[in-house]
């Protein structure tokens, strides 16, 4: 969501995001927790340079609310 939303604001209509998230639940103390994300995401964005691209997708990084939620490490 977030980076769909960052694209649109700087002017790039992507045509797919496809997103798969690996989650890792591990045994902390006396619980678990979540304590890594690994995303995987194929996108398509008509008319995007690579740097741009990769600045957009750090930014979105930095302002996901379900990772700002989770305090997990999330890697693209």
């Amino acid at each position: 969501m977030a980076l769909s939303l960052m694209l649109g604001e700087a002017g790039f209509t992507p045509t797919s995001i496809d997103t798969t998230a690996d989650v890792s639940l591990d045994k902390v103390d006396a619980g678990f927790a979540i304590t890594k994300i690994a995303l995987k995401s194929e996108v398509a964005v008509p008319g995007i340079d690579a740097s741009t691209f990769d600045g957009i997708i750090q930014k979105a990084k930095a302002g996901c609310p379900v990772s700002q939620v989770l305090k997990a490490e999330i890697t693209p």
